[in-house]
């Protein structure tokens, strides 16, 4: 059960942050707990949240002086760095503060931020999130923890049920939940090249790809299923003037952390190298049709190129009849 004492606060409103918040300030509200302070490098991304009794705070330190836990979800290592140094450089006393980041990092950079801190009396959780902008919006995305055991219990109500559908204990040392998600995404970003190629092939050799798309989901499950239905939707590339639901660029550098990690502790990693070698390619495909096609691109993309490499157009039929039959290479 939530301590109806406890003051949540919430740093950071990407696609992902946006979502895990308003489910958040959703749930306070029906519990009659005190709303969310919510900041973020653009303010107005948390009109929404506002709209629903979040409370808008100008700064990261704001919202620590207004929470007892503190929830993190912004892009990458150097975002997370930043807004670390924002919650320290005002010297506001970090004693009984439990911060709970959900970005996905290099695990080293767990280990600094959280030894940093520890130091300062504050109580580090790592809890990286498993699953894409539509998940976090159901609530449903699993999520790793690794911290002190004894700060658990206490955020374990804002998660399950809230959050996520479930959590995975990792143990006392946080930097093994990162480990864990960089795993994950090595095994997913492997399955997506994997279902791009048996896309290809159906293609070229005239299978219906809702034929092989009832194999995936009987023979293999709902979640290749799902990554399946990002590519026969046209979702791997996002409709003008939308997101993508797992950008291309996160998902690259997600895989590039698993792939370092490998590399360092003398491992190969051949699928995870294929698989980033095909998302950069899909990168380059976005770069050279310019006018902000990078920024649709899903994680998925690697799809066009397995296509293009094929000797098929980036673009899938589904595509281009959404798009309104745009032709190009």
């Amino acid at each position: 059960m939530e301590d109806s004492t406890l003051k949540i606060g919430w740093i950071g409103l990407g696609s992902m942050g946006l979502a895990m918040a308003t489910n958040m300030q959703k749930h306070l509200s029906e519990k009659s707990l005190p709303p969310l302070h919510y900041t973020n490098r653009t303010l107005s991304r948390g009109d929404l949240l506002k709209s629903i009794g979040g409370i808008p705070c100008q700064t990261v330190a704001e919202v620590v002086q207004n929470s007892d836990l503190i929830f993190i979800s912004v892009s990458d290592d150097e975002a997370l760095t930043t807004t670390i140094t924002s919650i320290i450089a005002p010297l506001t006393p970090l004693t009984n503060k439990t911060i709970i980041d959900t970005t996905t990092v290099h695990p080293t950079t767990t280990t600094k931020v959280s030894t940093l801190l520890s130091s300062l009396n504050a109580t580090y959780i790592a809890a990286p999130v498993f699953g894409a902008t539509p998940t976090a919006r159901e609530g449903k995305l699993l999520m790793a923890i690794g911290g002190p055991p004894s700060a658990i219990p206490t955020i374990l109500p804002y998660l399950t049920g809230v959050l996520a559908r479930g959590t995975i204990p990792v143990g006392p040392d946080p930097s093994q939940a990162l480990l864990l998600k960089s795993t994950s995404n090595f095994i997913t970003a492997g399955l997506m090249y994997l279902l791009s190629e048996a896309h290809v092939l159906a293609e070229s050799a005239d299978l219906p790809s809702s034929v092989l798309e009832s194999l995936i989901e009987q023979n293999f499950g709902a979640y290749a299923a799902g990554v399946s239905k990002r590519i026969t939707s046209g979702s791997y590339i996002a409709p003008e003037g939308e997101r993508p639901s797992s950008g291309l660029e996160l998902g690259i550098k997600d895989v590039g952390i698993g792939v370092g990690i490998a590399r360092e502790k003398g491992v190969r990693l051949r699928v995870g190298e294929l698989s980033l070698e095909g998302m950069e390619g899909a990168r380059a495909w976005g770069e050279r049709e310019g006018n902000g096609m990078v920024e649709r691109l899903d994680s998925s993309s690697v799809f066009g190129g397995v296509r293009v490499a094929n000797g098929l157009g980036f673009e899938s039929g589904v595509v281009k009849e959404r798009d309104g039959g745009v032709e190009r290479e």
